[in-house]
């Protein structure tokens, strides 16, 4: 049988179509006049920070965005504030290197209607090592550091709802309990999507104790567990299905498919593709 022949599309409105590429340049950067950019007083002992956790983030961004050190960046948040009309006094680089270590990122998401149903994955990050003309000339001088990213991810929005970030011996079942503990009280879980390395008592339980119910494969060597809680018994259930009907109906009735979603906001080379 042979294949159909591929689509081909000729562009007919050139003038939408330059139009788009020009927007693709355009930047437009919105400042909330009623944000709190200064730090609320909160009545410990002690000097009290100058600029509330909003204002560092809004000139972290502005440094990852243009990937210019600490010193521009203040510069040039210090120029867009004047083009805004503020007179807010601009954070210097020294306040934004202190911190930035114990800053809690507030991520912006949209929320959906009915329980939340998240994807979770992670991923490997190399940290930038030696350039190739100095390991060819002197050799390699170190070893080349890694580090992982956790994410865990809404699947009606694909907002990211979680993020987590761990040496890179540290194994993925120990920081699922982590993200979702990120996620509001108040906020129902209906499904978390997770791979097998996330088959552990410890992150079943998380699921059961949010009230969600987890779409996590067995391990190919997995074998019941001791049906001493919810999730033992969820597990055990899990399995029996699985070795009646196959992992690949299993994965078909439950949308255990949907998970390649979350492997697709993160365009790494490096996955943690164990126990798939």
């Amino acid at each position: 049988m042979s294949k159909p022949e591929p689509a081909r599309y000729r562009t007919t409105n050139w003038s939408a179509y330059n139009a788009a590429l020009r927007n693709r340049g355009a930047l437009l950067i919105w400042l909330d006049m009623e944000m709190a950019w200064s730090a609320p007083h909160e009545g410990c002992p002690g000097r009290p920070p100058v600029f509330s956790d909003a204002a560092i983030q809004f000139c972290l961004s502005i440094k990852v965005l243009f990937k210019w050190p600490l010193r521009q960046a203040a510069g040039v948040v210090a120029s867009l504030l004047r083009l805004a009309g503020l007179d807010w006094p601009v954070p210097d680089y020294s306040t934004l290197c202190r911190r930035q270590k114990t800053l809690t990122v507030q991520i912006p998401y949209r929320r959906a209607g009915g329980p939340l149903n998240l994807l979770v994955d992670s991923t490997g990050i190399k940290f930038p090592g030696d350039g190739e003309w100095q390991v060819r000339k002197h050799g390699v001088q170190g070893r080349r550091q890694w580090r992982k990213v956790h994410l865990a991810m809404d699947t009606a929005t694909s907002d990211i709802r979680a993020v987590e970030f761990t040496p890179s011996r540290e194994g993925d079942s120990l920081v699922l309990p982590d993200l979702l503990g990120q996620i509001p009280d108040d906020e129902a879980i209906g499904t978390v999507t997770a791979d097998g390395a996330y088959d552990t008592r410890r992150c079943r339980g998380a699921i059961i104790a949010r009230g969600g119910t987890a779409i996590i494969p067995i391990r190919k060597n997995g074998r019941p567990w001791k049906e001493d809680s919810p999730a033992a018994r969820a597990r055990n259930e899990t399995l029996r299905v699985t070795r009646h009907y196959g992992r690949a109906l299993w994965k078909r009735w439950t949308g255990y498919h949907v998970r390649s979603r979350a492997e697709t906001k993160m365009p790494s080379p490096v996955r943690s593709n164990r126990w798939r």
